[in-house]
């Protein structure tokens, strides 16, 4: 690439798939495109705000060790009115490696979606604590509690706005492009090796144990509901979006390539977007 194209990037929610992410930017990167500015939802806004603080890469080396026991050992359950999950053991690592950084003292631009749940209203957290912001757009209603920031009850960005196009700052670059990880297409066959991991013996156990409790054959359990209908919204609300609010380019990923809840598929999740974006990439 001659001239390198300035990009206002925008991530899209959608639980472990969100790995994608990752492969997204290095491919981005790998091919000379500057990412000049970043809005996400979700973990859209857990990576993008990675990325804008510049500890994208010592993420990446953390969640690609991950097996299904590390996952169990960083679930702190509440179970209290407000979520299941407290989420306080992934977010003193986050805290780790990004501090106490601001926002506006990034050097790329970011904007993180979280919806007001009392007021019906999305909300784009574009300055103050960026570990505050990140932990309002991940908060996935009865999963996770909430977030309580400058008076507001803040969960889920993706609730209104899985692909956060509107807010992205765009002026000033050539291209926008969205990430989708809520499309419902087939994984090509070249893509699918990518998704396929080496089973250790022990690992396979316990996920085996935890889908014969957890996938009952008479139907959908309380936790299956509730990550099916997130899906489903999601993916009905981004199609609207995107006919209203199209990027330049549009990077889909299959809601097929993992379940929502599958943050142990770190490695196969990056390469399998990287794979995704390299092919669109080289055919524009």
């Amino acid at each position: 690439m001659e001239n390198k194209k300035t990009v206002s990037l925008v991530l899209g929610s959608g639980g472990a798939r969100g790995y994608a992410h990752i492969g997204v930017i290095k491919e981005l990167e790998a091919q000379g495109y500057e990412i000049k500015s970043i809005s996400g939802s979700s973990m859209g806004a857990l990576i993008g705000g990675l990325y804008a603080a510049g500890k994208l890469e010592e993420y990446e080396q953390w969640v690609k060790n991950f097996n299904v026991i590390d996952i169990l050992k960083l679930v702190d359950f509440t179970f209290s009115k407000d979520g299941m999950i407290n989420g306080e053991k992934v977010f003193s690592k986050i805290e780790e490696m990004i501090g106490d950084a601001n926002i506006e003292d990034l050097d790329i631009p970011f904007t993180a979606t979280a919806t007001d749940i009392l007021n019906r209203k999305e909300v784009w957290l574009q300055k103050g604590c960026l570990k505050d912001a990140i932990r309002a757009s991940i908060a996935i209603p009865t999963l996770f509690t909430p977030k309580q920031l400058n008076g507001k009850t803040l969960f889920d960005g993706g609730i209104l706005n899985p692909v956060p196009i509107v807010p992205t700052i765009s002026e000033f670059t050539d291209l926008i492009i969205a990430v989708n990880l809520n499309d419902d297409i087939e994984i090509k066959e070249e893509h699918k090796k990518l998704l396929e991991k080496e089973k250790n013996k022990f690992h396979q156990t316990v996920i085996d144990f935890f889908q014969k409790n957890i996938k009952k054959k008479e139907g959908l359990n309380y936790f299956q509901l509730i990550n099916k209908s997130i899906e489903t919204m999601q993916e009905v609300i981004a199609r609207h979006q995107l006919a209203s609010h199209k990027p330049d380019i549009m990077v889909n990923i299959s809601s097929r390539a993992c379940e929502f809840y599958d943050f142990h598929k770190a490695d196969e999740m990056i390469k399998y977007g990287q794979a995704v974006t390299k092919e669109l990439l080289n055919k524009n």
